[in-house]
């Protein structure tokens, strides 16, 4: 964890539990916001994630990711890190016609980033056919529901922190051009 930056990171049942849902993993593309240590794209990677991208925008946690990533020898050609404001990524991102199959988040609490970010994803189409994008929120977040693209598909509570789970619609008669194998 990198030293004199105030964060929470996400409690190993939770991640653990997280893991559990998105099943196999491998060869999917990830991204994880609010990457902090960079732990759970991480250990995405050592569940055979094909790529990871982490994004934080704080030096500290950048240079955490990077020198956790050379420690552990991961391969620089799995993973991309960016120093970049969170919610502010999506649109950089799709303007690079970038799309993920798994989208992790776990935002400060009580700022409403991530309904921010859930509204940005969802505008922004990143995230690829049946893909998965998960919230750690608070449990007193609300979180939109009318969203047009992103379907609520599971929710569960680990004690103040929440894991909410949404899933891409796919019209079937509306090909976005976005490949996913989730």
């Amino acid at each position: 964890m990198p030293k004199g930056v105030d964060m929470r990171p996400t409690q190993d049942k939770v991640r653990e539990a997280v893991f559990n849902i998105m099943g196999d993993i491998t060869g999917k593309v990830v991204l994880e916001l609010f990457a902090g240590s960079g732990a759970f794209g991480i250990e995405a990677i050592s569940r055979g994630a094909a790529h990871v991208t982490f994004v934080d925008n704080n030096f500290r946690c950048v240079e955490t990711i990077r020198t956790n990533l050379k420690t552990l020898e991961i391969d620089d050609g799995r993973y991309t890190v960016v120093r970049a404001d969170a919610v502010k990524a999506f649109s950089r991102l799709a303007g690079q016609g970038r799309a993920y199959d798994i989208i992790f988040m776990d935002p400060p609490y009580y700022r409403g980033l991530a309904k921010k970010c859930l509204i940005n994803a969802d505008a922004c189409d990143i995230l690829s056919r049946n893909g998965l994008m998960m919230a750690e929120h608070f449990k007193k977040d609300v979180l939109p529901s009318g969203l047009h693209k992103l379907t609520l598909d599971w929710e569960r509570g680990y004690g103040d922190a929440v894991i909410t789970v949404f899933r891409r619609s796919y019209d079937k008669n509306q090909d976005s051009g976005l490949s996913g194998n989730v």
